[in-house]
């Protein structure tokens, strides 16, 4: 994703749905791109999952303050459960990073030519770590690989932000999420439509 692309998805989007539009006339400019970070990337979302995004960055800090800014697979891996669970990370979420770390070190998951994989070939490959579910996988693309067209269904900020913005009484399911993605025409800039009703939460 590149700032022509959101200048692109931008103008897709003010074109066929205007309650996006009055939210991005609000919001700054969208920011995803991609980035290099892959292994961090994925640490943090996984001490994340369900908690609030103070709660996760707080965890998250003591981490990377133990590990230091250049955290290597080799290190975590060998770091006693125990000793993550001083930062605040839970019994499994431990067993998850340690999980990550194992699987990078003996090559069952690679980063190596990620950029040139498809959406779902990444997505199957992620979710074999333990701990690592669609939502995480999504997170991924979306945040550090920066695809373009990626719509996390289940993630509980974009349902309360369509159920806000599209004043629904009830929190939409999955396939109303998906349907609405397609009569407004979302695609193919389902990541900066994210984006921005993620943002919408802050307006």
């Amino acid at each position: 994703m590149n700032s022509l692309e959101i200048r692109n998805g931008i103008n897709h989007l003010n074109d066929s749905d205007p309650v996006l539009k009055r939210i991005i006339s609000h919001a700054q400019l969208c920011s995803l791109k991609p980035r290099k970070n892959y292994y961090p990337s994925l640490i943090q979302s996984i001490i994340s999952q369900q908690l609030s995004v103070k709660a996760g960055e707080s965890i998250y800090k003591q981490f990377s303050a133990y590990f230091g800014k250049n955290v290597s697979p080799v290190h975590v891996a060998a770091t006693p459960v125990e000793k993550l669970r001083e930062f605040g990370l839970s019994n499994a979420k431990a067993i998850y990073v340690k999980d990550l770390s194992e699987k990078i070190l003996s090559n069952q998951l690679s980063f190596k030519n990620i950029s040139k994989k498809s959406n779902d070939e990444i997505i199957s490959e992620l979710t074999k770590v333990k701990g690592i579910g669609i939502w995480t996988a999504h997170m991924f693309l979306i945040f550090t690989l920066g695809r373009l067209d990626v719509l996390p269904v289940g993630d509980l900020g974009i349902k309360n932000a369509i159920k806000k913005n599209y004043r629904l009484k009830e929190l939409p399911n999955e396939s109303q999420i998906a349907a609405l993605c397609k009569k407004k025409k979302w695609k193919p800039y389902q990541s900066i439509a994210s984006w921005y009703l993620w943002m919408s939460l802050e307006l």
